[in-house]
C-alpha cells in the first residue's frame, strides 16, 4: 500500500503552519526530531521525532499505531513501518487530543482501516480544530468507546481502558497484552513538568487515582512507554517511574495547598515556588503550569 506522495506532502505543508500555534510545551525535548524506530519486546515498540511518543506494533497479520505526533514525523514513521510490512494499518489509536498527538493523523488516510479514541477525546479535538480554524488538516476517530476496548491483531491482544479524568477528560492507557508493554500517553511526564489541561477537564486528583491503579494492576515485568520525558531521562520505564511522577503530583497538591491556607495569591506562589520540594528530579521550566492547575482544583473544589 503506497502513500501518495504528493498529496502527503501537500497535507504536511498545510498542517506545518497549524503546529505552529501549538505551545511548546508540547514538544519532547529528548526526541526532537531524531526519528527513532525501537523495537521493545514481541513485534512492539516506540517511535520518536517531535511531539508525544508514538507507540507500534507489526506483526504478520497486522499493524497497529499509538498516536501520530504531526504530519512530517507520521510520514516519517510510515516510511519504517512500510520497511516491514505493506499490509494495512489496522488502527491508530489516539491517547488524547493534543495536537502534538493527533497532528499526523492526517497522514494516514486512506491507509488506515479505523482511527480510534475515547468519546471525550474526539470531542475535544473537534471542538479545538473548530476553534482554531484548521479543521480540514484533521482525521477525527472513527471508532469511540466508554470504558473499556479489546480487539486482537493477528497475536497480539490490545487491551485499552479509560479511568477517568487526569491529563484531560479523555486519557485512555493501551495494553498491548502479550507483549507486556503500556502506551500511557501523556498520564506519564517522565521527571518533567507536566502540562495539565483544565480547559479539557483536567483533574489532578483522579489523575493520582489512575496512576495507583496502573501501579496496581501491571506487574514487574511491563514497560512503560511515557508521552514525555525531560532532557537526560528515557521514554519508557517502570513502575517505579510511574510511582515518582505519583509522588510529583501529592507533593504538588499539597504545597499548593498549604500556600493557600497560608493566603497565598496564585500570583505570589508562582513568585515564590520555583520547584515541588517533595520532588525535587522535577524542574526546569513549565511549573507554572502544575501551579495553574492545582491552585483552579483547590480553590473551586472540584
Amino acid at each position: 500500500m503506497n502513500i501518495d506522495r504528493r498529496n502527503f506532502l501537500r497535507i504536511s505543508g498545510m498542517c506545518a503552519a497549524s503546529t505552529m500555534l501549538l505551545p511548546q510545551l508540547f514538544s519532547n525535548p529528548q526526541s526532537l526530531n531524531t526519528g527513532k524506530f525501537t523495537l521493545l519486546r514481541r513485534n512492539v515498540g516506540y517511535f520518536t521525532d517531535r511531539g508525544g511518543t508514538i507507540g507500534w506494533m507489526v506483526n504478520k497479520e497486522g499493524t497497529v499505531v499509538v498516536d501520530s505526533q504531526f504530519p512530517e514525523s507520521a510520514g516519517k514513521l510510515i516510511e519504517e513501518i512500510r520497511k516491514k510490512t505493506d499490509q494495512k494499518i489496522n488502527f491508530l489509536i489516539n491517547t488524547h487530543h493534543h495536537g502534538d498527538h493527533t497532528g499526523g493523523n492526517i497522514a494516514f488516510k486512506d491507509i488506515v482501516e479505523h482511527v480510534f479514541a475515547h468519546e471525550n477525546s474526539k470531542a475535544n479535538q473537534m471542538r479545538v480544530a473548530k476553534e482554531r480554524g484548521n479543521e480540514e488538516t484533521q482525521l477525527y476517530p472513527d471508532m469511540t468507546f466508554n470504558e473499556e476496548w479489546t480487539n486482537k491483531v493477528g497475536d497480539e491482544t490490545i487491551n485499552i481502558t479509560y479511568h477517568g479524568r487526569g491529563h484531560t477528560d479523555g486519557d485512555i492507557i493501551t495494553h498491548f497484552e502479550n507483549a507486556n508493554v503500556v502506551h500511557m500517553g501523556d498520564l506519564m511526564f517522565n521527571r518533567r513538568f507536566p502540562y495539565i489541561d483544565k480547559s479539557s477537564g483536567a483533574h489532578i486528583g483522579n489523575w493520582i487515582n489512575i496512576l495507583d491503579h496502573t501501579v496496581g494492576k501491571f506487574d514487574e515485568e511491563t514497560i512503560f512507554v511515557f508521552g514525555h520525558s525531560d532532557n537526560g531521562f528515557d521514554i519508557t520505564g517502570t513502575k517505579e517511574d510511574i510511582k515518582a511522577f505519583t509522588n510529583y503530583l501529592e507533593q504538588l497538591m499539597l504545597e499548593v495547598e498549604k500556600a493557600i491556607s497560608n493566603g497565598k495569591s496564585l500570583e505570589e506562589l508562582k513568585k515564590d515556588m520555583t520547584k515541588v520540594a517533595g520532588a525535587p528530579q522535577w524542574q526546569g521550566k513549565g511549573i507554572e503550569r502544575s501551579l495553574d492547575a492545582a491552585y483552579k482544583e483547590l480553590i473551586e473544589k472540584e
